[in-house]
């Protein structure tokens, strides 16, 4: 696999923005040190999230998503809770792991 990050900033459904990582070649387990940065006004954002997508990079066809999670107010479970300590820590960066869910 040739992953790559795809990270996507989102409101009511459609995406504001994206950014992408670099490609690691060859790999199952990439390790990315990379900031992703997105400027978000302190009035939007609780009403904005992020998709972030693991993209399996092909020269020739598609790209092809491997997974995917989300972070935000509005996602479930760790996303919701890594996006409150994202916001009560503003601008310190916060690690968390996520898992990805397959796309259908």
């Amino acid at each position: 696999a040739d992953p790559y990050v795809k990270a996507s900033l989102m409101a009511e459904g459609r995406r504001l923005k994206k950014r992408k990582t670099s490609i690691k070649k060859n790999t199952l387990n990439p390790n990315y040190n990379e900031a992703l940065v997105f400027d978000v006004p302190h009035e939007s954002v609780n009403s904005v999230s992020l998709t972030i997508a693991v993209v399996d990079y092909d020269c020739i066809g598609h790209n092809e998503v491997i997974g995917l999670c989300r972070v935000g107010s509005d996602a479930d479970g760790p996303g919701r809770e890594h996006w409150a300590q994202m916001l009560a820590n503003p601008r310190k960066p916060i690690e968390h792991w996520h898992t990805l869910v397959e796309v259908r």
